[in-house]
């Protein structure tokens, strides 16, 4: 009895088939697992970033609970500024992503401000997020200022909608929704640090003509009682007047409503007598 390998023989056997005509290579086990992975590759360095990790910071963006007019409008929304949220972060530059509520998901924080991956005037279709109102942390002083109103109004910019020179144009939200949005701090173009996405926010919408209600609902019936009164005065108001007008006329054709220029008055002189009468009065 022999050993071959870790196989035991004794006389008599018949010599262990070989696989190959020549040795295996040791690392040969080691690279076949790694094939499927080769088209990755070039995602590498896309990779790299998320493998270091993104701090996740709080809290998330939420619409303002100031008493403002338009916290919610047709293609705007207001936030509350991220005041104390990057605070151990001074040297990033703190960015507002802003994307539909379906592709939130697959936004990457390696995606580069300014770039057409991520343009204003792209979103929604093809760019699926994009980067807007960038700030230093200096721009959110912590703590808050007493009294101060410290908002950022999402679409507030009209003039750069169409400008592609702009690409972080912070324009005009392009529908209804429902979008999320998430502030994300990037050290040079690395991400650092980033909130979690807000809860969905739903913008108003104009409604149709058809839903517009008849004139069977309540405030245009009360529109049209009062319509319908004025009118009723208006006419009453109007008949006095010409009944007043007929009547006024009816008279100076008559006249006796005609008046007279009176007569002069003339007013005679008269001397008194005595006066003359008297010798001493004509010395």
């Amino acid at each position: 009895m022999w050993a071959v390998g870790d196989h035991r023989r004794v006389p008599g056997d018949a010599e262990p088939r070989q696989p190959h005509s020549r040795p295996r290579h040791p690392g040969g086990r080691i690279m076949l697992p790694l094939l499927p992975l080769l088209p990755l590759l070039p995602l590498l360095p896309l990779l790299l970033p998320a493998a270091h990790g993104t701090a996740l910071v709080g809290p998330r963006p939420a619409l303002t609970q100031e008493q403002l007019e338009g916290v919610i409008t047709a293609s705007t929304f207001v936030l509350d500024q991220p005041r104390c949220t990057f605070k151990d972060y001074g040297n990033a530059v703190i960015w507002l992503v802003v994307a539909l509520d379906k592709d939130a998901s697959t936004f990457n924080n390696s995606a580069e401000p300014g770039t057409p991956e991520t343009a204003f005037q792209s979103f929604p279709d093809p760019v699926r997020a994009y980067m807007t109102l960038n700030a230093t942390l200096g721009s959110y002083p912590c703590p808050k200022p007493t009294g101060d109103i410290t908002v950022l109004r999402v679409g507030s910019e009209t003039s750069c909608a169409q400008d592609v020179m702009r690409p972080t144009c912070n324009g005009p939200l392009p529908g209804p929704g429902p979008y999320r949005v998430k502030f994300l701090a990037l050290e040079g173009s690395v991400p650092v640090a980033e909130t979690a996405w807000s809860a969905p926010i739903m913008l108003r919408t104009a409604k149709p003509p058809s839903a517009i209600p008849t004139t069977r609902s309540g405030h245009n019936a009360g529109m049209i009682a009062i319509t319908t009164i004025l009118s009723i005065l208006f006419a009453i108001l109007l008949a006095g007047l010409v009944v007043m007008l007929v009547f006024w006329g009816s008279d100076s054709c008559g006249g006796s409503g005609s008046f007279s220029k009176p007569e002069s008055v003339t007013v005679r002189r008269y001397n008194t007598h005595h006066v003359y009468d008297q010798p001493a009065a004509r010395l």
